[in-house]
């Protein structure tokens, strides 16, 4: 099959399309046809991360240096393990490889049922391609907003409201009542309202720390800000959130946000499509840091589709 393979950490091109050996699902294991992956900033971070780093950090959290790149997947499962229990052939399923040696961005993958991943079935009114974006952004803006004990009638600020992590964060954010807000460039701006933000403020021409607007929450998707600078902006009790909070990924919460996009609650955001061969050039987009929501590895089918 053909995979991306990691063959060293740095720029874009220590990632070389190759072929290899197609996987066996061991017993606890499912075989999936990979359909679509995504390239996220957090892959980028760990592409550029010397390995002797990586090995230390990843072995602590007992997880696995990856061999194949790519977190993200949505396909169709080809066979299954004796062990598994909640999956068969020909089941259209999405999640993660987070904790695997071999990752996504292959034309196929073998991940457990249950395991420090995520898995389960696919909505059915969209996608592949949305499918895979859904994860990893997902379940990041879901736990911390929930870690932020959000609730109706709320008055959030998401800052960074056009990325991955923000666009989810403002489409759950309204899900859960409240009054969002939608920090973004200019060119986003209609982006970021036309999912749900009840108003959206262009940072490049205006700071809203100064404009005496106070919140109870205080989001920033992007490790821009920091909260003794949001202090001013923060309401009595109000609480400053961030990505570089700890996340757990959960089958419950990825069946959540798969409920919520089946019946229409959230919509991913794709902002280019790469086919397969097309990694390295994915990768140095997402380098620069203003993708508009999520980019998506096509590796089933015509990827202008």
């Amino acid at each position: 099959m053909k995979a991306i393979v990691v063959t060293g950490s740095g720029p874009p091109e220590v990632l070389e399309l190759r072929e290899v050996e197609k996987p066996s699902p061991r017993d606890n294991e499912m075989l999936v046809r990979v359909h679509a992956s995504t390239v996220t900033f957090g892959d980028a971070i760990s592409r550029r991360m010397p390995r002797i780093v990586m090995g230390p950090m990843t072995a602590l959290m007992g997880y696995k240096l990856k061999r194949i790149a790519g977190h993200e997947l949505a396909g169709i499962v080809e066979a299954v393990g004796k062990d598994i229990r909640s999956f068969r052939e020909g089941d259209r399923v999405f999640g993660t490889t987070t904790g695997l040696r071999f990752g996504a961005n292959a034309e196929f993958v073998c991940i457990p049922e249950r395991g420090r991943n995520m898995v389960g079935m696919k909505p059915s009114n969209i996608s592949f391609r949305e499918a895979a974006a859904i994860p990893i952004g997902g379940m990041t803006a879901l736990q911390i907003l929930r870690s932020g004990r959000i609730k109706e009638g709320d008055k959030v600020l998401i800052y960074g409201a056009s990325g991955s992590v923000g666009t989810y964060a403002v489409q759950l954010a309204k899900y859960f009542g409240a009054h969002v807000v939608g920090v973004c460039s200019g060119k986003n701006l209609n982006l970021v309202g036309s999912i749900g933000a009840d108003e959206v403020i262009d940072y490049t021409k205006k700071d809203f720390i100064k404009t005496g607007e106070t919140y109870d929450i205080i989001f920033d998707t992007v490790r821009k800000l920091k909260r003794s600078g949001c202090k001013r902006s923060l309401g009595k009790d109000g609480i400053f959130l961030s990505t570089w909070a700890l996340t757990k990924e959960s089958n419950d919460d990825l069946n959540f946000l798969k409920e919520l996009a089946g019946a229409g609650k959230i919509r991913p955001i794709i902002d280019r499509t790469y086919p397969l061969d097309g990694v390295v050039e994915a990768h140095r987009y997402v380098d620069q840091g203003h993708k508009r929501g999520n980019v998506v590895i096509a590796v089933v089918g015509d990827y202008n589709v």
